[in-house]
Order: C-alpha cells, then sequence, then structure tokens
C-alpha cells in the first residue's frame, strides 16, 4: 500500500533542486529491475568478494571496478550507484527502466553516456534488503553539498539504527527521517509509522524510498513535533540536526539554526510528552563541554519531570578536529578561503562560550510515572554488540530496581557467565600481590568495574542460594567488618551492577528466602 503524505506549508526552506517523484508503474518497473539484477545487500557483496567489498567501504574503489566488469546488469548498477562513473546508454537501459529513470531524476545523460543523479544503494542487515534514495555526496558531485542536500546512510544513522531497541511497539514517530532510513527498520517491529521532516527534499526522497520498498508510512512536514501536536506514540526515534555552533544553517541536514546544542536540549525536553506511559524515545544527541561544568549536570538540566534517562557518551571531540571534520563532511576544503572563513568563525564561538569539547552519544528515554532514574555515563571503548538490546535490557533493570528496592537484601542473586573477573598481580617482597580486580561483561557493549577483595569474594558467594543479606553477615563476620557498614558500602556498588547486567536476580523467587 502507497505511503500517506501530509505536507503542510512551513517557513522558508531554500530548494536547490527539482523533487523526485516516482510513479506507481515507474516503481513497479524500477523494483522489478533491480530485483531481478540482484541490486540488494547479498548480492552486490558475492558480486564484488569480500575483498573488493571492504575496499570500496575504505574509499578505494579500484578493486570493485574491477570486479564489476563481468557482474552483467549488476555490474552496471553497481559502477553506475555506487562508484559514480559514467555507463553507456545501452547497458543501464539493459540494467533499468531508462525512459523512467531520466524522466524522474534517477539518472542524467552526459555527453559521454548515462551518469547517476541521485544516490540508490542497497541497504539491509541480517533480516532484510532495501533500497535507500538520497543526493550523490561530495566526493560524487566534486563540490560543496547543496543546503537542502538529502544525506544517505552515513555512519549516524547506522549508529542510531544499532541502539535502537526493536522490541514491538504499536506505534513509532521517526521525527526528522532524513532519507527514511529508520522508517525502514521500524517497519520490521512497529505496527504504524509516522515520518516528519522540516526539508521538502528529505520528504520527496523518504517518500520515495517507502514507497519503492512497499513501506507503508505516513509522511508530515514540519518543525520538531509540530505536525505530530497532542499526539502520542509508543516509541520515538531521531536522528536531529545535532551539530553544534553558532545558530545558523549552512545545511538542512544537520545544522538547526539554534545555538550551541540547543538542538539536542530541545528534543530531550519536548520527546517525553509525546509517548505515551511507558513509551521509549531513542536518540542521537551532541553537548558541549564547558570550562569548569560536568557535562552530565549539563544534559540533566534538560530532562523534564516523569522520564527515565540513560545518556551514553561515546565521543569526546576537540573543537578543532570537530569543525574540520563537519566542513569536510559537506565537500568544504577546510584550506580554502570559504573554508578558513567558515572555520574561523565556529572556533570563535566556541572561545567565546568557553566550550573544551564537544559530546557525542545516545540518549534513551522513557516517560514514567514512578520516580526516575537518571544515568550519565561513559562508553568510549569499542564493542561489537547492537546498543538497542541493550538500551531495552537497560530500562527492564532500572524497572526490576524500582520495584525491589526495599527488597534488595531479601533477594538472591548470580553472577551470568558472561561476567569475568580479571586480576592483575604485582611482584612484592612476599611474591605475587593483586593490584587489580576488574569485573568485565564480554557481551553487550562490555561493561567493566574495578572491585576490591570484599566485593570479589561477595559476589563469589552470589550462586542463587543465599539472600544478600545471609551473604553479607558471613563477609562481615570472615573479614571482622561491622555489617551496617559493609552492608551500607555494598548497596550502592549491587544496584550499579545490576543496572549493568552484571548481577542477575534469581528468576521466579521473588523477594524470598
Amino acid at each position: 500500500m502507497a505511503p500517506n503524505i501530509v505536507i503542510p506549508p512551513v517557513g522558508s526552506c531554500r530548494l536547490v533542486s527539482d523533487l523526485p517523484e516516482f510513479s506507481p508503474d515507474f516503481r513497479a518497473r524500477l523494483r522489478d529491475a533491480l530485483r531481478e539484477a540482484r541490486y540488494d545487500a547479498d548480492g552486490v557483496v558475492d558480486a564484488l568478494g569480500g575483498a573488493a567489498h571492504a575496499a570500496l567501504g575504505r574509499g578505494e574503489p579500484e578493486p570493485a571496478y574491477r570486479a564489476s566488469r563481468d557482474a552483467g546488469a549488476l555490474g552496471t548498477l553497481i559502477r553506475l550507484f555506487l562508484l559514480g562513473s559514467t555507463e553507456a546508454e545501452k547497458a543501464v537501459a539493459d540494467a533499468l527502466p531508462l525512459d523512467g529513470s531520466l524522466e524522474t531524476g534517477l539518472v542524467r545523460r552526459t555527453q559521454d553516456g548515462i551518469r547517476a543523479a541521485l544516490d540508490l544503494r542497497p541497504h539491509g542487515d541480517e533480516d532484510s534488503s532495501w533500497w535507500v534514495l538520497s543526493d550523490l555526496d561530495s566526493d560524487v558531485l566534486g563540490g560543496p553539498v547543496p543546503e537542502d542536500h538529502v544525506l544517505g546512510v552515513g555512519h549516524a544513522s547506522l549508529s542510531l539504527i544499532r541502539a535502537t531497541s526493536r522490541r514491538p511497539v504499536g506505534s513509532l514517530l521517526d521525527l526528522g527521517t532524513g532519507n527514511g532510513v529508520q522508517a525502514l527498520h521500524a517497519s520490521r517491529h512497529a505496527g504504524r509509522i509516522t515520518a516528519t521532516d522540516v526539508s521538502e527534499r528529505a520528504l520527496a526522497l523518504a517518500k520515495a524510498t517507502l514507497e519503492l520498498n512497499e513501506v507503508e508510512v505516513e509522511l508530515a512536514r514540519g518543525e520538531w513535533f509540530a505536525p505530530v501536536a497532542r499526539r502520542r506514540f509508543d516509541q520515538i526515534v531521531c536522528n536531529p540536526p545535532f551539530v553544534v555552533g553558532p545558530p545558523r544553517v549552512d545545511y538542512v541536514y544537520r545544522d538547526s539554526g539554534l545555538g550551541g546544542d540547543d538542538a539536542s536540549a530541545l528534543v530531550v525536553r519536548q520527546l517525553p510528552s509525546f509517548l505515551t506511559e511507558g513509551g521509549v524515545g531513542q536518540l542521537l544527541a551532541s553537548w558541549l563541554h564547558v570550562e569548569g561544568e560536568d557535562w552530565a549536570d549539563r544534559v540533566h538540566r534538560w530532562l523534564p519531570a516523569g522520564t527515565d534517562a540513560w545518556f551514553v557518551q561515546r565521543d569526546v571531540a576537540d573543537p578543532g578536529l570537530y569543525v574540520g571534520t563537519w566542513l569536510r563532511d559537506a565537500g568544504l576544503d577546510p584550506r580554502s578561503p570559504e573554508g578558513r572563513a567558515k572555520a574561523g568563525a565556529w572556533l570563535d564561538w566556541f572561545a567565546e562560550n568557553r566550550v573544551e569539547g564537544i559530546g557525542f552519544g545516545f540518549v534513551t528515554l522513557r516517560r514514567t510515572g514512578g520516580t526516575p532514574t537518571v544515568v550519565c555515563e561513559d562508553l568510549r571503548q569499542a564493542f561489537d554488540d547492537p546498543l538497542g538490546a541493550e538500551a531495552a535490557g537497560w530500562l527492564d533493570r532500572v524497572d526490576w530496581l524500582r520495584d525491589h528496592h526495599a527488597e534488595l537484601l531479601d533477594t538472591r542473586f548470580t553472577v551470568p557467565d558472561s561476567v569475568v573477573l580479571e586480576r592483575v598481580d604485582t611482584t612484592t617482597d612476599e611474591g605475587w600481590r593483586t593490584a587489580v580486580r576488574r569485573l568485565h561483561r564480554t557481551d553487550g557493549p562490555g561493561w567493566q568495574h574495578e572491585v576490591d577483595e570484599l566485593a570479589t569474594a561477595l559476589l563469589a558467594g552470589c550462586r542463587g542460594a543465599l539472600p544478600l543479606e545471609d551473604l553479607l553477615e558471613l563477609l562481615a563476620f570472615a573479614h571482622d567488618q561491622p555489617v551496617e557498614a559493609l552492608t551500607e558500602a555494598a548497596l550502592p556498588v549491587v544496584r550499579e551492577l545490576i543496572r549493568h547486567g552484571m548481577l542477575q536476580p534469581v528468576t521466579g523467587t521473588g523477594a524470598g528466602r
């Protein structure tokens, strides 16, 4: 079924290109051609081979050119859309409905043949494969992108995809949909999807993407939450224009027009009011590290009442590196006069506002009727498992702690098999002495906690047989410690280990002995 698109008027937004519109007939013919050529995530990898596909991901196209030579129509599509090459008109006509592709602006004619006018590439995971339409990047254009540029599936999009919980929900809002890739992934676990964007061009490309993939989504145009006023959703995902700096809009996809980190603050403040009770919001965000201020205090002030929140900081960038990265992202040479002027104004703004660094990470929010839990923590180490499942588990564990706050001492616990204890020993005159004891969770984001000898002994006793209170009494007796003081010191550690999935209550036993 075709998506329903509602595009009310909105404030001025400079558009520099025609809006693509794919008719039902052209969509069907294009879809059939792409399927016949096997232009999908698996087909491209099979045609190129692992080495050439990996080289392409590193920005080294020559192995992919060579591997695609004998791949027929699939090779033509790979070179046309993934490598940005000019292809013979007959070869493109054999791979695509050429008349419709020219008419819709998917491709264009040049003196030498046919070139892509839009980016059309497969995207998928272990369960699904789709096609995503976006604008050509600066490398293909050979210069800066237009103001209304619509990004393809970049690192930020992929990060949010991996950080999103995929538990089934009735309704989902994709705020700032861009090319529509978050809505594609949401279609696997959400009953109804609404996607919004301030950019008319982004909505046009998202509409084409969603219709090409036969995914039904309600699309609406407007700023921030205005298109869904007085509505609530079970889940909200958002990849906002989170670039921080002076209040300007150079590129719609990344600049909000708000100064500093106000765009991220706005979303965090307003998002919970659009959630159903118990509903979850997940977004990418940036925050300033200001001289003399703790970043956790800064983001904590953004939160409305009645909101569980988990802020995960994945990186902190130096202002100079940050500015250079985003200039290159838009296709600007930082050494050019224009690049230097933009960089100078940007860095002046950072200096005037005492900005020492720019934090970036994920935020999970939940509307709750109980006493909210707010945790801000660094998670800068590399890890392989998607964070979305961990975020859902974190919320479950926060619920359990809230419901059993008064019963921790009566609860029996176990240490999961995924948790190991690492020791670092140093030599002394008497032999080896343990200098560091570190708990390490080998799955999820790989949480680590340094623990002392008493905590190590306590966790060794968490076999599910005795409640925590009895273990603490035995530990106090064995080490000649006051049980009250030991209990007071142990409970905060126990709560943190529970939140990180490193200590689990015995299933089905409740709080009883």
